[in-house]
């Protein structure tokens, strides 16, 4: 890690810009965090972690300017049955948002949660703390203790719906700091759909705590906004027998980085984490993955595939340790960029760090150009040249777009997709 002296002036001006919410009992927390925050220091790119990624757009004080994007496609997701809880550039809209009451459920906002003895009292802020070993994550830290609202959810059932967070951007300089926080009892399911832009520059933490035998399923779309600068993290805890399944879909922006560490911490637990990213010109886009396999027979997959061009860049870093005793530990992780031009890149950085004997573990990353002999094919076949390219960049993609367990969200996800190519092959 960068010698921390050398961050000491940038992090204290970052610190200074922001206002600690009202004391509640999340104050303990927001504290260690700053602390935490305090001692690691602004991420710099001589940090291990952010030497493919520069962070500064990210951490200098003052929202960076970002014009808003008026289009008339029809929103993600609103064909699906779902409860709606909209946030407008990090501030809650009421009128914009459904009842918040759904059977098998309890659903606050952070904001608005008073109670000293509420039950995210032992989730705020713990999985995140957690995952700041061994590597660490300061906008993570930053972002527990300054998150201005969020969603708190308590999953005691089957809701027969999922929930769908939306994230609307309206100002060009606004900054939004949101923290989710979800605890799914034992032998619960339930699905989290996130999607929008949110904010100029945004900074978002989800802390996940999966009960035994539990199901989550958390499908993700950022998009839209051309020069949205966004930095997300997925903290998660696995019980015994139980599924995290996680899916992104990103498109435009022009900084984009996901943090997603899980732990497994429960025997013949299941983790799959799997994204898919187009990117046209002055965009970049980072994954950052970390898993733990701390017990026995435990499945995890990592699936990403980028699609850049016009000197567009992207990021994949993964990494999957297996601890001693973790046995029948089935890891696999395979990250894969098609570049459209000569003026992309792909940087990769696949990690395995394996302390069991018993075990199969797997990375693979590639990136190269488009398949000449299938473009071919497809030419000689009357498909217009556009359409034979988006047709074998959906072919590409659809390894991690199966990773999708619904097949209606799958289905629309690869429809968005082939739309979204068609339109920025012309």
């Amino acid at each position: 890690m960068a010698d921390v002296a050398v961050k000491t002036d940038p992090t204290e001006a970052l610190i200074a810009s922001f206002d600690m919410p009202a004391a509640t009992w999340a104050q303990p927390a927001r504290s260690d965090a700053l602390a935490r925050l305090r001692t690691m220091g602004v991420p710099v790119r001589r940090d291990e972690y952010w030497k493919y990624t520069r962070p500064d757009t990210l951490t200098q004080v003052g929202a960076t300017k970002a014009a808003v994007l008026v289009t008339d496609e029809v929103p993600m997701f609103d064909t699906v049955d779902r409860l709606r809880i909209v946030f407008v550039d990090g501030v809650f809209d009421a009128a914009a948002s459904d009842d918040l009451s759904l059977e098998g459920i309890t659903i606050e906002r952070l904001a608005a949660a008073d109670s000293d003895l509420h039950w995210a009292k032992s989730l705020y802020g713990v999985l995140e703390t957690r995952g700041q070993t061994p590597v660490a994550r300061p906008l993570a830290a930053l972002n527990t203790a300054f998150a201005t609202d969020g969603v708190l959810i308590h999953v005691t059932g089957k809701p027969s719906k999922p929930v769908n967070l939306v994230y609307q951007h309206k100002s060009e300089t606004s900054d939004a700091i949101l923290h989710n926080c979800i605890k799914m009892d034992a032998g619960t399911e339930f699905t989290l759909l996130e999607n929008g832009p949110a904010a100029a520059r945004f900074n978002k933490v989800l802390e996940v705590e999966v009960g035994d035998g539990a199901s989550f399923h958390h499908i993700r779309a950022q998009g839209r906004d051309h020069e949205r600068r966004a930095a997300t993290h997925i903290f998660t805890r696995l019980g015994s027998e139980s599924q995290f399944r996680s899916f992104t879909m990103t498109v435009n922006g022009k900084l984009t980085r996901n943090d997603c560490v899980i732990e497994l911490v429960g025997d013949d637990a299941l983790a799959h984490v799997a994204g898919v990213c187009v990117g046209d010109g002055d965009f970049h886009h980072d994954d950052t993955v970390f898993i733990t396999h701390d017990s026995l027979n435990c499945n995890s997959r990592q699936v990403f595939k980028k699609v850049l061009r016009n000197g567009a860049t992207g990021v994949f870093q993964g990494k999957i340790l297996v601890k001693a005793g973790a046995q029948k530990t089935d890891g696999y992780q395979i990250s894969q960029a098609l570049l459209l031009d000569g003026d992309s890149q792909f940087l990769a950085k696949p990690e395995l760090e394996i302390y069991a004997d018993d075990v199969a573990c797997s990375h693979g990353s590639t990136s190269g150009a488009i398949d000449e002999d299938a473009l071919f094919y497809l030419r000689s076949r009357g498909v217009p040249q556009a359409e034979a390219t988006s047709l074998l960049t959906l072919a590409f993609l659809a390894e991690a777009v199966d990773e999708i367990a619904q097949e209606d969200l799958r289905e629309d996800m690869t429809a968005r997709l082939g739309a979204w190519l068609m339109r920025h092959s012309r």
